[in-house]
């Protein structure tokens, strides 16, 4: 309520101080709701082209042929936790563990980038052939396939150096501060939330898409998409080194 108060020239009306407080909380409330939508589109759409889990389904059903679908169910469960911690830390202490062992972000995408063209290397040379040879050496049970679930079927197939390079990249341009808003902090999370269940659900359903595209074309797809693993596994190396020599020229 208001009153009136005694002045040197008379008496004046003092209305309430908190009239207009709604205001400003109503401005940081609109917009911290618009930087935490940015951060996770920007997670989302920095992230999901090259972590690909739709095009990376075909290659993971022919890493897991033999398995059941409550283990497939479970595999699939187990790469998209391992990446989610994987893009996690590299997107809020990436830059600090990089730092802690003197490893600079260029020397992460030539040694990664020469890992992933590796591996779609192999897969692009497996053959039918292959998979018989191994079936009859190795059992087809849940605990061989789950003992792959981090290398290789999370790290470099889902979550490889493209991913993670990208991850710290993005952490690093927060500005000053912005660390600990949050905003920011939940939108990261939520955007990595987000990719990880795309990897799930599309691991999980990777015998579905398979049987929607037939064996034939599913045998080309597997082809294409180790054959695009090879280059990007080469462009990621070529981002390195291209950024090495640069550095080196400049000096």
């Amino acid at each position: 309520m208001g009153r009136w108060t005694d002045t040197s020239v008379g008496y004046h009306w003092k209305g309430p101080a908190n009239v207009h407080r709604g205001a400003p909380n109503e401005i940081y409330m609109t917009s911290s709701f618009n930087q935490l939508v940015a951060s996770t589109l920007l997670v989302v759409g920095a992230l999901f082209p090259i972590v690909n889990p739709l095009g990376n389904a075909p290659i993971f059903l022919m890493l897991t042929r033999g398995i059941s679908d409550q283990g497939r169910a479970k595999l699939a469960r187990a790469i998209a936790v391992n990446g989610l911690v994987l893009m996690l830390v590299s997107l809020f202490i990436g830059t600090h563990i990089l730092g802690f062992f003197g490893i600079s972000l260029p020397v992460v995408q030539v040694s990664g980038g020469l890992v992933v063209a590796a591996t779609g290397w192999s897969l692009l040379r497996h053959s039918d052939d292959d998979d018989a040879a191994l079936d009859a050496k190795r059992p087809c049970t849940q605990t061989n396939y789950m003992r792959q679930a981090f290398y290789p079927l999370t790290l470099p197939l889902t979550v490889g150096p493209g991913s993670i390079s990208t991850a710290i990249t993005v952490g690093a341009n927060r500005t000053e501060g912005a660390e600990w808003r949050w905003p920011l902090i939940v939108g990261l999370l939520l955007g990595a939330i987000l990719i990880a269940v795309s990897i799930y659900l599309s691991y999980r359903f990777a015998e579905r898409i398979a049987a929607a595209l037939g064996d034939a074309a599913m045998n080309v797809v597997i082809r294409l998409s180790s054959f695009i693993l090879v280059c990007i596994g080469v462009q990621i190396s070529w981002n390195g080194l291209s950024a090495l020599l640069r550095a080196a020229l400049a000096r």
